[in-house]
């Protein structure tokens, strides 16, 4: 297994056949937005390898089937301002609050400015991987698999819906609507830009909701989702007539060149509970952040 570098694992792709004479070639017209130049200090530099760890050189002979692994970089990637917290390590788990903006994962323009990449830096461990996700835009808890033997044991909780997960959220409040109550819908992906969008059909997705304070015409809601749709519950609150404070894509997506650090989402990961599959125990363990009306 190859190493990371400054926290960033290798990315990998397995050569297609074809005519290309050299992996430069098929590398440049694979990935048309990272131009030869860059490809070639890569190189240059050590960062891009066989599947053997040996270097691959500029005037590589192209070879079907290779895999080759490569290291990204994002050039003036911009820094988010906020810090994560780990609440709890021992030799299975991490558990970290994690603050809004900041993704869980590389993916885009997000590289070094990711919880995973940040995690590994601090805490020197390459083998970490999430447990689950949040949104880049929710702050709150993530669970980290220290282990790769013990990576399936912890994911397959979430697949069997063994873990209670609890949210809050601040959003408008409706006097026309009774609480607690359960929301159920059946969300699919939407032809609307990042969007889901509820459709006829059998409900695939649950959420328990209630207030636990209202004022001013604001109420802070525990959310608890029963599944795991995508933007569930930024959704179902949105199709209640109460979207979450400072959502920028329900109702209506509404793109943003940057973003607001002053108007971050009102959505926070706030607890999250299971039974240890490896030592049997129960885990619970609340964020440190809040949410204000």
């Amino acid at each position: 297994m190859l190493p990371t570098r400054d926290g960033v694992g290798p990315s990998v792709i397995t050569l297609p056949v074809g005519d290309w004479l050299l992996v430069m070639d098929f590398l440049v017209q694979r990935f048309d937005a990272v131009p030869r130049e860059e490809w070639l200090t890569r190189m240059q530099n050590g960062l891009v390898m066989d599947e053997n760890g040996e270097a691959v050189c500029p005037d590589r002979p192209y070879q079907d089937h290779l895999k080759i692994f490569y290291y990204r970089s994002i050039e003036n990637e911009l820094p988010i301002p906020y810090e994560e917290s780990i609440l709890f390590q021992d030799e299975h788990l991490i558990i970290a609050d994690k603050p809004h903006f900041l993704p869980v994962m590389p993916a885009g323009i997000y590289l070094q400015e990711t919880l995973l990449v940040r995690l590994k830096r601090k805490t020197g461990i390459e083998a970490l991987v999430p447990m689950h996700r949040i949104d880049r835009e929710t702050a709150g808890l993530v669970v980290f698999v220290i282990k790769p033997e013990t990576r399936g044991a912890y994911q397959s909780l979430f697949l069997s819906k063994k873990v209670e997960k609890c949210y809050q959220a601040i959003a408008p409040y409706r006097n026309d609507l009774v609480f607690p109550m359960t929301y159920k819908s059946c969300l699919q992906e939407s032809e609307n830009f990042m969007q889901m969008e509820a459709i006829e059909g059998e409900s695939n997705s649950e959420t328990l909701i209630e207030v636990l304070e209202q004022r001013d015409g604001l109420a802070r809601y525990q959310l608890k989702p029963i599944t795991g749709k995508k933007h569930q519950l930024r959704a179902h609150m949105s199709a209640l007539g109460i979207p979450i404070l400072n959502d920028l894509i329900y109702p209506v997506h509404r793109a943003a060149d940057q973003d607001n650090y002053e108007k971050p989402l009102q959505l926070l990961a706030q607890r999250i509970a299971f039974v240890d599959p490896i030592t049997g125990q129960e885990r619970s363990f609340e964020t440190k952040l809040q949410l204000s009306i």
